[in-house]
């Protein structure tokens, strides 16, 4: 268990130390993207599956409660929250159709679509994305693989590449906590 345990830690410091050396403008660039959404009067929609779709709703949550200091609610919907809209879409267009139906009803060319998704590829958070960026949205995305579908869309990608899906995870939420940090500061 030991052994395990230590694997997983030095895994994951490696990983960090990546982000440290070539994720920092990515993170600032997401950030400076969603700033620029919110003062246009925008909203940010968030989007992914499984893990990706308890992150977006995370997301969510620390843009419209607060994330540390005490704010004004920033404008913020997790599309994986709604389980009538979701149940009815996957029942009548199918699973791949989730989050693009509701980015054909909600997002204007003003907002931005934050796609997660670990593979990058994920057929639901792909048909958004193409969608988001027809109608003038801007779109950022966070991988787990390098030259994914997701990143040939976005306009800002953050990917944390590894075989792993809790790892991309991990790296992930640490991003999106600094993108939160930056974000806040600019509206308190």
């Amino acid at each position: 268990m030991k052994e395990l345990i230590k694997k997983t830690l030095t895994d994951h410091c490696r990983m960090l130390e990546k982000l440290e050396q070539s994720g920092i403008g990515t993170i600032e660039k997401a950030a400076k993207t969603i700033i620029k959404c919110i003062e246009k009067g925008g909203t940010i929609y968030i989007c992914g599956n499984g893990g990706s779709a308890a992150d977006a709703q995370h997301i969510a949550g620390e843009l419209i409660g607060r994330f540390l200091k005490d704010r004004k609610s920033l404008p913020a919907v997790a599309l994986s929250t709604d389980s009538s809209v979701i149940t009815s879409i996957a029942n009548d267009y199918g699973f791949d159709y989730i989050f693009a139906k509701q980015v054909e009803g909600l997002v204007k060319k003003q907002d931005c679509l934050w796609a997660l998704s670990t593979s990058g590829n994920s057929p639901n958070v792909i048909k958004a994305a193409k969608l988001a960026k027809k109608r003038g949205a801007k779109v950022i995305a966070f991988t787990g693989k390098i030259n994914s579908q997701l990143e040939k869309i976005a306009d800002v990608c953050f990917c944390a590449p590894n075989d792993n899906s809790y790892a991309v995870q991990e790296m992930h939420q640490i991003a999106y906590h600094i993108i939160c940090n930056l974000v806040e500061k600019q509206f308190t």
